[in-house]
Parts: C-alpha cells; sequence; structure tokens
C-alpha cells in the first residue's frame, strides 16, 4: 500500500481528522514519467490477477467454513438464495466503492489509498470518525477470528492423528492456547513486512491454499453425499425439535452473519485498488477483478455448503473440516487443515496492513522529530536487498499480535465470532459507505429513481445485519454460560 500523496492545503485539512491514515506524500511526478505514476508514488504495478488474489485471499478464508452450518439452519431454499443475494451485494457495491478511488474525473482525479481517505473525500466530517472506528474494530475482530480460526485448525490435525492411532476410542480432547500462542509467533514474524505492495507474494499462496482446502472440502462432502446414497436436509432447514423455536431463530439470524462475514472485504477494497497500474483507469480493473473473485468464490460457497449440507443435514459441523464430520482419510484433512492455517497467516496480514499503516502514519504526524518512530537500521540479508528494520514498527505490531491472541485464548467461540464481524461489519462497511460516497461523487438527486433504489438497498442489508448481530450475540452468551477462560479445549 503507497505512501499517500496530498497538497498542503488538503493534508492540513485531513490532518484534523482523527482516524485519517494520509499525510504529505512525494511532489507531483511529471506526466508520461516511466518510473513514477501521477501522484509522484513509484509505479505501481498490480493487475487484474493480482487484485483478484488479494480478494479471494482476504473472501475466501474461515467463512467457507460455516457455510455448511449456515445452509443446515436455513434449509435448502433460503441457504443458496441468501448466498447468492450476499454475493450479488458484495459484488454491486464494491463496484460503487471502486468508483470512488478517485475523486472527480475516473482517470485523472485525486487518489484516496485508503477507505477512509475515500470517505473523507466524498462525505467529510462525522462520518470519517465514525468509518475509522467501525474499520478498525472490524479488522482487530477478523484478526482474532482468524486466529481462533487457525487453532482451531492445528488442533484438528492433532485430533486427526490421535483418532488415526486410537482407533476412534480416545477423546483426544486438546486444548487450543497452545496454537493460538504458536500462530501469534508466526504472525509477529510476518507482520514485519512494511506495507501491502510486500505481501503479494503471501496473497498467492495464500489463495492457492484455499482453493486446496476448499476443493478438498467439497471432495469429502461429495465422497459422503455418495456414501449416504442420498441427499440429506430439507427445504426449511434443521427442524423443530432438534431445536428450540427460540434457538431455530437465533441460529437463522446467526447464520446470515456468517455468511455476510464470508463475503466482507470492502473494508481493504481500496486499499488493493492502490496497488493497482494505469492505465486502463484503475476502477475498471477492480471491476473485473471483483467479478472474477466473486464469481469464483460464490461457486465454492455454493458448493462446500451445499454439498456439506447434503452430507451432514441438520447435523452439519459449525466447521466443516474441523467439527469431524469427516474422520477418513485423516491424512486428506491433515492437508486441508494445514492449507487452513497457511491460508490464514496471509489473510491475516492482507487485513491488519491497513490497520498498521494507520497507527504508523498517525504516529508520524504526531511526533514528526521521534527518532524510534522514523528511523531505519539496515540489517543486510545474503542474496537480497538489505532489511529495513523500524523499531517502532516491531514493537507497535508485535504488541498488537500478542493483544490479538490473547483475547482470541479468552473468547474461542468460532461461529459466534463469525457471526458477530459479519453483522458488524457487513453493513456500514460493504453497503451504507460504498452507497453513499457513490451518490455524492455521481451527484445523484434526492429522491431520484436510482436514489430510492439504492436507499431500500442500504435499509435492507441494515435489518440483515441488526437480526445477524442480535442471533450471533445470543450464541456467545449461551457459549459463556459454561466457559472457563483460557481452559477452552476441542
Amino acid at each position: 500500500m503507497g505512501e499517500n500523496g496530498a497538497g498542503k492545503n488538503q493534508t492540513h485539512l485531513i490532518n484534523r481528522q482523527v482516524f485519517d491514515v494520509s499525510g504529505d506524500g512525494p511532489p507531483q511526478a511529471t506526466a508520461g514519467s516511466k518510473c513514477f505514476d501521477d501522484d509522484g508514488h513509484l509505479k505501481r504495478t498490480g493487475t487484474v490477477w493480482t487484485a483478484s488474489a488479494h480478494i479471494i485471499t482476504a473472501v475466501i478464508g474461515s467463512g467457507v467454513l460455516s457455510l455448511a452450518w449456515a445452509t443446515a439452519q436455513l434449509g435448502w431454499i433460503a441457504g443458496p438464495t441468501v448466498m447468492f443475494l450476499f454475493s450479488f451485494v458484495t459484488y454491486y457495491t464494491s463496484s460503487l466503492l471502486a468508483d470512488c478511488y478517485r475523486t472527480g474525473d475516473p482517470v485523472t482525479g485525486k487518489r484516496n489509498y485508503t477507505y477512509m481517505d475515500a470517505v473523507h473525500a466524498n462525505l467529510g466530517g462525522l462520518q470519517v470518525k465514525i468509518c475509522g472506528l467501525i474499520q478498525y474494530i472490524n479488522l482487530i475482530g477478523v484478526a482474532i477470528g482468524y486466529t481462533i480460526a487457525a487453532s482451531i485448525s492445528m488442533v484438528a490435525i492433532n485430533k486427526s492423528n490421535c483418532f488415526h492411532s486410537s482407533g476412534d476410542k480416545s477423546p483426544c480432547r486438546r486444548s487450543s492456547n497452545t496454537y493460538m500462542i504458536m500462530f501469534g509467533v508466526v504472525e509477529i514474524f510476518f507482520s514485519q513486512i512494511p506495507d501491502f505492495d510486500q505481501i503479494w507474494w503471501l496473497s498467492i499462496v495464500a489463495a492457492v491454499m484455499s482453493f486446496t482446502y476448499s476443493i478438498i472440502g467439497l471432495a469429502l462432502g461429495i465422497g459422503k453425499v455418495a456414501e449416504n446414497g442420498k441427499i440429506r436436509g430439507s427445504l426449511t432447514g434443521i427442524s423443530i425439535g432438534a431445536v428450540t423455536e427460540t434457538q431455530k431463530v437465533w441460529y437463522s439470524f446467526q447464520a446470515l452473519g456468517d455468511i455476510a462475514f464470508a463475503y466482507s472485504y470492502s473494508l481493504i477494497l481500496v486499499e488493493i485498488q492502490d496497488t493497482l497500474r494505469s492505465p486502463p483507469a484503475e476502477s475498471k480493473t477492480m471491476k473485473k477483478a471483483t467479478l472474477t473473485s466473486v464469481s469464483v468464490t460464490t461457486f465454492f460457497y455454493m458448493l462446500c455448503g451445499c454439498f456439506g449440507y447434503a452430507a451432514f443435514g441438520d447435523r452439519a459441523p459449525g466447521n466443516l473440516l474441523t467439527g469431524f464430520g469427516f474422520y477418513n482419510p485423516y491424512w486428506l484433512l491433515d492437508i486441508a487443515n494445514a492449507a487452513i492455517v497457511i491460508h490464514l497467516v496471509g489473510a491475516y496480514q492482507v487485513y491488519c496492513q491497513p490497520l498498521f499503516s494507520f497507527v504508523e502514519k498517525t504516529a508520524t504526524k504526531w511526533f514528526p522529530e521521534s527518532e524510534i518512530i522514523a528511523k531505519e537500521i539496515k540489517i543486510p540479508i545474503p542474496g537480497f536487498k538489505p532489511y529495513k528494520l523500524n523499531l517502532f514498527r516491531l514493537v507497535w505490531r508485535t504488541i498488537f499480535v500478542v493483544l490479538t491472541t490473547v483475547i482470541s485464548m479468552l473468547l474461542p467461540f468460532f461461529n459466534d465470532v463469525v457471526g458477530l464481524l459479519g453483522a458488524f461489519g457487513f453493513w456500514p462497511l460493504t453497503v451504507y459507505f460504498p452507497v453513499e460516497m457513490y451518490i455524492a461523487q455521481k451527484k445523484i438527486p434526492k429522491w431520484s429513481t436510482r436514489w430510492i433504489c439504492l436507499q431500500i438497498l442500504s435499509v435492507a442489508c441494515l435489518i440483515i445485519s441488526i437480526a445477524a448481530a442480535v442471533g450471533s450475540f445470543a450464541g456467545v452468551v449461551l457459549d459463556l454460560k459454561s466457559y472457563k477462560p483460557f481452559k477452552t479445549s476441542y
């Protein structure tokens, strides 16, 4: 993610915004420069394929693993329908957001380097602060959710091998704390990668891993359906009796949150778009990348969710590959769960880089003379460019990873956390702000047909988000009744 370049007058105004990450950038490059873009930054090199890899890495995360459970709550009619509707809304609002990367002219207008830069340029005022608060709380939440998901997959590998060696007779209970700490140590190391531009390779590796475990989960689901000789499930989802009427309502709402979380990536879309080269216009490339990635992920989501439900019916596990609906072949489960862990290592970075950048640029503004914040120590690496170690980056990012790891150990409720994150972030970041920015950018008149349609979309998604939040919160309350801090095992 490139550093920001803005004029001095604009920067003076932007600096007043509490959550803004803009800062003084390099001087404007001359038109047609071979080495610099129009804002004075080094030429961006991103393509539709690197952007698609970033999006797929962000989207096909731990969310895919809960889709069989979500489909089981909603049934054969509502489950696939809701997934398709969420995919359409995500694609449509992401296209609106892509048009807000530049203010004014879509080719030559001023660039907005982050999601909040776009909100500041198009909406301004209090909305920037609200957006920043929601965005960064959501990013912290995603880091916690991914830590939980990665630890569960590592536990699943251990349990799978335990079941295999004991002949399925041992309970094989394992604490997740050790695995969360292991994941945290790895993230401390990768968190020292300075910015978004330098993690493209990690995104590609993570995207490959996401396809790996999605395909394995799909294959196991198909195999289970073939073994059963029938398609399980019902048109309306899990039946009353297996759960109470109240639980049916809460679980259905929570399923909406799980599906919303599975599609959430809008909060990093602008940062991804800022890595794209031009021409063609960044918005055109981003719309192609969005269409490609959302189509691919929806295809996988439909298959994984539907075949998982077809295989297990009402008993579909909350996490398809770790809920031990499958026991064999154990080596294939190990590969799938290892792929999940590797993917989440990359996805954690994709989501946290915007937050890292915000804190570091804010610290630079507040303490411009501080050597701890500004000074970089060059560490020679044989065969590579010297690594520039920044002490502030080392300390602050390490503290962040440690805190998210500790919180994950305190709240290790996978489905409930996923549902809460989806509910909390979906409407404001995926729908409300993109819609409002697009209306401001295109100067759409109030009460015009298009304005009314966009507002109906926004209100409908708000209602869904509230329902999902209520259901997920109820799930957390139920879990807390039998919960002991730092003693969770699977």
